[in-house]
């Protein structure tokens, strides 16, 4: 019989004594489900360490370990995780016991497989909406403010042929660009187009992650594996099981995460902090950077192993000063979209300071340029708009406006650390003594500020 997995399909445990029950169920489960046979209670208790399961099924007599013992061990390991208990005996004391220690439903056999099918879809249902619930509540905090691509240009068209290309493919992507260009949007626009669009695209900013927190952030962690650890957390790759999580800053891991990523990418499997094995998932990466990697690949803070297994499909996004020809169709498109949030009637933009827009560098890309017609918009009661602001200057005579508080303070981060630099010479162990902060914390700042 076919043992292959179906990629991104639920996992079941299955945990009958009989070996043709056993075949049956994987037989009626398998178009639709990934089963995971066991003989017994020992067995089944294993095989919890190393999937990620949607649904258990448990016979009630079992020679080593009986449903309801295993029943319990499998609630402590995972309380949300649906079980059906399964006998033949028809005993309503033993389907008391097993609603009161968990179970989602109790069938006595013979059954009807849809019966088992309708309960498996119901438990797998509720265990995929919970979990989308979870990473919902945990996507709104961490909601990137751009989100528009467009353009008509040929650099454009061919990173638009690159994703409609890899609807059907799983390769790992490393996304490269200034910041502003719209990588995130690049990354959700390939996971949009793949098999997996139905499933969670789980977004990872790892610029923004304390060095000391990594692992329980991507991996999850068991209650009680460290002080704070007042309960059980899933990690990022956990909660993008079956479907895409994207690594964004990708340059700013540390070093002892990059060896766990590149076993993740090898053999699909993750462990908890604190956990007592492997967990199997299935998960496609699409990382993202606005540092050179390559460079990073010489001085040693970024593993070249690595590197050459994200980089499988690059996609370079051009700056914006890269692709002036693209301007006017954007402009336009968020004009019209300001107009519509804002209930405003904009008619459109004064000439000159149309020419200026053209004109302007845009160093902080799309997202900048987002910015502008948003503000302009918002200070511009009805007509044209006749002044805008940009970096540095005004155009028609709008005041000059001060730099976002990120940016000044990134901006004062980088001479501060320039000047830390020229004091020891260049030495970054040095530096980052001087600093107080961590070596590698230091070469992920200097990647991120654009120090060589």
């Amino acid at each position: 019989m076919d043992n292959k997995m179906i990629e991104g399909a639920p996992y079941i445990l299955v945990v009958d004594d009989e070996a043709n029950m056993l075949i049956a169920y994987k037989t009626f489960l398998k178009p639709d489900y990934n089963p995971i046979l066991c003989s017994n209670g020992t067995e089944a208790l294993q095989k919890l360490t190393e999937y990620s399961f949607s649904a258990a099924i448990l016979d009630l007599k079992m020679p080593d370990m009986d449903g309801l013992e295993l029943l319990e061990k499998i609630k402590e390991h995972d309380s949300d995780l649906g079980v059906i208990m399964s006998t033949a005996t028809n005993d309503v004391k033993y389907a008391v016991q097993a609603i009161k220690k968990g179970a989602f439903e109790y069938v006595t056999k013979p059954f009807q497989y849809e019966e088992i099918l309708g309960l498996v879809a119901k438990i797998v249902e509720r265990r995929e909406l919970r979990k989308e619930n979870f990473y919902l509540k945990s996507a709104l905090k961490e909601q990137q403010s751009f989100s528009d691509l467009i353009g008509q240009t040929s650099v454009m068209r061919n990173v638009f042929m690159i994703i409609e290309n890899m609807n059907s493919v799983g390769s790992t992507v490393l996304i490269t660009g200034e910041s502003g260009t719209g990588k995130e949007l690049v990354a959700h626009a390939i996971h949009q187009r793949s098999d997996r669009k139905n499933k969670p695209f789980v977004v990872v900013n790892c610029a923004a992650i304390p060095e000391n927190l990594f692992e329980s952030e991507l991996f999850g962690h068991e209650r009680g594996s460290f002080t704070g650890a007042f309960e059980r957390k899933i990690g990022k790759f956990e909660l993008a099981d079956t479907g895409t999580i994207f690594l964004d800053e990708i340059g700013c891991l540390p070093q002892s995460m990059q060896a766990k990523l590149l076993r993740i990418l090898q053999d699909n499997h993750i462990e908890r902090v604190g956990g007592k094995g492997p967990i199997k998932i299935s998960v496609r990466i699409v990382a993202a950077t606005n540092t050179d990697l390559e460079q990073a690949l010489k001085n040693k803070s970024f593993r070249e192993d690595l590197f050459y297994r994200l980089n499988v499909i690059p996609i370079k996004l051009p700056p914006l000063r890269e692709r002036r020809a693209d301007l006017p169709l954007l402009i336009e498109y968020f004009l019209k979209k300001f107009n519509e949030e804002l209930k405003k009637q904009i008619a459109g933009i004064d000439r000159q300071v149309m020419n200026e827009l053209l004109e302007y560098d845009w160093p902080g890309n799309i997202r900048e340029l987002k910015n502008v017609i948003e503000r302009a918009v918002v200070l511009t009661k009805n007509g044209m708009i006749t002044d805008i602001s940009l970096r540095g200057k005004a155009v028609n005579g709008m005041p000059e406006t001060l730099t976002s508080l990120k940016e000044a303070s990134a901006e004062f981060e980088k001479e501060y650390i320039k000047k830390a630099l020229a004091k020891t010479g260049g030495n970054q162990s040095e530096t980052s003594r001087l600093l107080g902060i961590h070596r590698t914390t230091l070469i992920s700042k200097m990647n991120l500020l654009g120090l060589k």
